[in-house]
C-alpha cells in the first residue's frame, strides 16, 4: 500500500551559493547555481505546482519529497514505487513508477490511483518520464533502467495513455528512451535517449499520433567521449529545451542549435521551471537539489 507522509522529515536549508553559471544570451542564467539540499541517494523527477511547491523523487530511497515556497522539504510519498519522472496536472501529481506503472496521487496526498499498469497483458519495464498534453493524454517512456530481466515488454518504448484509458505503443526503435516533452504549441514531441547521442523530434499529428522520427541535434560530448546521451528535460516559454547531460544542462533552440551549457556540481538528471515568476530552473543532480535564476520563464502546460 502506498502511504503518504505530508509533514515528515522537514528540512529548511539556507541555499549555498556556488560558482556563477556562464550566461547564455537572451536566456540566462542571471543568478548563481545554488545548492538547496544534499545527501540524497539519487534525485530525479522535479515538478512544480501553481502554489509554488516543488516535488522531486529520490529513487533508491523510494520517496517523493515536497519543497514548499518557504524552502522547507518534507517527505510527500513513501513508498513511491521508485518514482522517477513526475508532472503536475490539476490537483494531482502524475508519477512514473519504475516498479512498473504510471500512477497519480492527489496533491493533498490522500488519493492514489494507478493509471496504467500493463500493456498487452504484461507490466511495463520501468516507466521513466512523462508529459501531459492539452487533451488530457499522457506520453511516457519505458526504458531498461531498473527493469526486471528479461524485460517484461521485450522492447524499450514510448507510449501514449489516452483519456479513455487506452495505452498505445508509439515508438520502439530508440535505445533507452528517457526524457520526453512537448513543444509549447504541442506540435512536436521530443524524446531524449540515454544511450544515443541524438535528440529526436516527432511531429504530433493528433492525440497519441506521431509522424516520422527526425534528428533535432547531436549532443555536445565530454572530452574523449563520443557516445553520451541525455536524461531528462524541460522547456521554456520560447520552446528552448533544457536537456540534462554529462556536461550539464544543454540549452537547445527549437531549430536544434545548442545555445550553451549550464554546469552543476554534479551530473544533472532532470530539470523543471518554478519559483514565484516561473524563472527559477530547479535541477536534480545525483545527491543534490539545485536552482539557478534565469531570464526566461518556463512553459506552463495546460492544467499545470
Amino acid at each position: 500500500m502506498i502511504k503518504t507522509i505530508l509533514a515528515a522529515t522537514v528540512v529548511c536549508l539556507t541555499a549555498l551559493t556556488l560558482a556563477a553559471a556562464e550566461p547564455i544570451p537572451g536566456i540566462g542564467p542571471v543568478g548563481e547555481v545554488q545548492t538547496l539540499q544534499k545527501d540524497y541517494a539519487f534525485t530525479e523527477g522535479p515538478a512544480s505546482d501553481s502554489a509554488g511547491n516543488l516535488y522531486f523523487s529520490d529513487i533508491p530511497n523510494n520517496r517523493i519529497y515536497r519543497r514548499t515556497p518557504d524552502g522547507k522539504i518534507g517527505v510527500f510519498l513513501e513508498p513511491s514505487g521508485h518514482t522517477n519522472g513526475t508532472m503536475v496536472r490539476g490537483d494531482r501529481l502524475l508519477i512514473c513508477q519504475m516498479d512498473g506503472q504510471l500512477a497519480s496521487v492527489s496533491l493533498s496526498g490522500d488519493e492514489y490511483e494507478v493509471l496504467a499498469g500493463k500493456y498487452q497483458g504484461e507490466r511495463f519495464n520501468a516507466p521513466n518520464d512523462l508529459v501531459c498534453d492539452q487533451y488530457g493524454g499522457v506520453y511516457f517512456t519505458d526504458p531498461r533502467f531498473r527493469a526486471p530481466t528479461p524485460w517484461p515488454q521485450k522492447v524499450e518504448a514510448v507510449y501514449y495513455l489516452s483519456t479513455d484509458g487506452v495505452v498505445t505503443r508509439l515508438i520502439d526503435d530508440i535505445v533507452a528512451p528517457n526524457g520526453v516533452i512537448l513543444s509549447t504549441d504541442e506540435k512536436t514531441l521530443y524524446v531524449v535517449p540515454s544511450m544515443e547521442t541524438k535528440l529526436y523530434a516527432y511531429e504530433v499529428l493528433g492525440a497519441g499520433k506521431l509522424g516520422e522520427k527526425k534528428t533535432l541535434c547531436q549532443f555536445r560530448q565530454p572530452a574523449g567521449e563520443d557516445n553520451q546521451g541525455g536524461d531528462g528535460l524541460t522547456i521554456d516559454e520560447h520552446s528552448n529545451l533544457y536537456v540534462t547531460t554529462k556536461l550539464g544542462v544543454q540549452v537547445i533552440s527549437p531549430k536544434g542549435d545548442i545555445l550553451g551549457i549550464i554546469e552543476f556540481p554534479e551530473q544533472p538528471a532532470n530539470a523543471t521551471f518554478g519559483g514565484p515568476e516561473g524563472k527559477t530552473l530547479f535541477v536534480t543532480a545525483r545527491t543534490g537539489l539545485y536552482s539557478v535564476e534565469m531570464n526566461v520563464r518556463g512553459h506552463q502546460f495546460p492544467g499545470n
